[in-house]
């Protein structure tokens, strides 16, 4: 089966120093996508994805205004979920080796955007509190059609222009700086899946890569 390689992790890593994002189509198998695009939408039927809000812990909110997605947490509790982590566990390894960046931890969840729904810009770490370092984001849907929009849009570290647009297309990886990163999705005319994750870092050993300092 088709995974991360030290090869693709190493262009990563290039580009995330050089550009602060990059981009990867078919980093992850379509075989391993579907498992996990089967499981969101059992899960979907199940009843078991809730609501999507904004904010952590007591600043967390609902906000249609904002974000219109629902989530569910992945725990590891399948062979499909077992599989993708230990991908991810070793991009995080790799992260560490090369970028001392001491990313101790890994969350992630399914995003379900149903027709209609969007997320508007924003951050996904917040200065002073960077505990959230390297963002992942990767895409379950076959056979993407461009009209169907989903894209998500990375910005400028000042949200201003835009650096990228990325379609949502089966088996691609996008990582990007949490911090320094403003991006959004854009409404979707079809169901939109995904595994949105993060990389963690202990505030007290938290490092800058912004690409412009």
């Amino acid at each position: 089966m088709q995974s991360l390689s030290v090869e693709i992790i190493a262009h990563m890593i290039d580009a995330l120093v050089e550009k602060g994002w990059c981009e990867w189509p078919n980093a992850i198998s379509n075989e391993l996508c579907l498992q996990l695009l089967n499981e969101l939408d059992a899960l979907d039927e199940q009843g078991q994805m809730e609501e999507a809000g904004i904010g952590r812990g007591q600043q967390h909110q609902k906000n249609h205004g904002i974000r219109r997605d629902s989530i569910y947490w992945l725990n590891g509790q399948s062979e499909a979920q077992q599989q993708y982590l230990a991908q991810m566990a070793l991009l995080q390894q790799q992260l560490n080796r090369e970028l001392f960046m001491g990313l101790f931890e890994y969350e992630c969840h399914y995003a379900l955007y149903s027709p209609g729904d969007f997320y508007k810009k924003h951050s996904d770490s917040f200065r002073g509190n960077a505990n959230r370092m390297i963002t992942t984001v990767l895409y379950l849907n076959p056979q993407w059609q461009n009209e169907w929009g989903g894209e998500l849009v990375i910005y400028s570290e000042d949200g201003e222009q835009v650096l990228h647009t990325a379609m949502p297309e089966i088996g691609k990886l996008v990582v990007f700086l949490s911090e320094q990163t403003p991006h959004e999705v854009l409404p979707t005319q079809q169901p939109r899946a995904s595994i949105a994750g993060w990389f963690r870092c202990n505030a007290s050993t938290a490092i800058n890569l912004d690409p412009a300092r």
